[in-house]
């Protein structure tokens, strides 16, 4: 199974990799996944050159492919205003718009202060819903305090149990073909989440 991150930190160190790279090792302890990482900060330029001449360049599309052919997704964004990373969503908004179809997507997203953390049901969730993508129930919100700090890692372990059991269970599918772009059901999201 092939587990692709997608991190729009910009700094070096930046605290959004480092909940990305903890996101998928705790993915990677309840299944056996290649992760690949993609960072954002390294594309902004072919991601905004794909935006004026419609092409993506040789780094933008390798990125692309390893988001659409992938299992399962996490995509972490640094809180701007209240919201995700223009960086986060340009490269989103030059996918493919049926790349993401029934495919597993972990949300998460890291801010100064805990009051952002809101971002992921306003901003993140409802746009990977618009991408029909199957959202994992617990997003991981990384305010400034958390580091450190109790409540953490358990939100981790237990959206990355979730993610895990989406891409490896036995209703696991592939992402479906264009002709067949049915929302997959709550309730067999539901299930999908409850199995064994």
């Amino acid at each position: 199974m092939k587990l692709v991150v997608v991190s729009a930190g910009l700094s070096v160190p930046s605290s959004t990799r480092l909940l990305a790279d903890r996101l998928a090792a705790a993915v990677g302890r309840e299944t056996e996944a290649q992760v690949e990482v993609v960072e954002l900060r390294d594309l902004a330029v072919e991601i905004a050159h794909n935006f004026t001449n419609g092409f993506p360049g040789r780094k933008l599309a390798a990125a692309l492919e390893a988001v659409t052919e992938a299992d399962g997704l996490i995509a972490v964004t640094p809180v701007f205003t209240a919201s995700y990373s223009g960086l986060f969503k340009s490269f989103f908004d030059v996918l493919d718009k049926e790349a993401l179809v029934g495919k597993p997507v972990l949300v998460a997203a890291t801010g100064g202060t805990g009051r952002h953390s809101l971002v992921l049901e306003h901003a993140l969730r409802p746009m990977f819903a618009y991408l029909r993508a199957v959202v994992v129930p617990t997003g991981v919100y990384a305010a400034s305090e958390d580091w450190g700090a109790e409540g953490l890692d358990d939100r981790i372990e237990r959206a990355a149990g979730e993610l895990a059991r989406l891409m490896s269970g036995p209703a696991a599918t592939k992402p479906r073909k264009p002709d067949d772009l049915a929302v997959i059901p709550f309730a067999e999201q539901l299930a999908r989440l409850s199995a064994p």
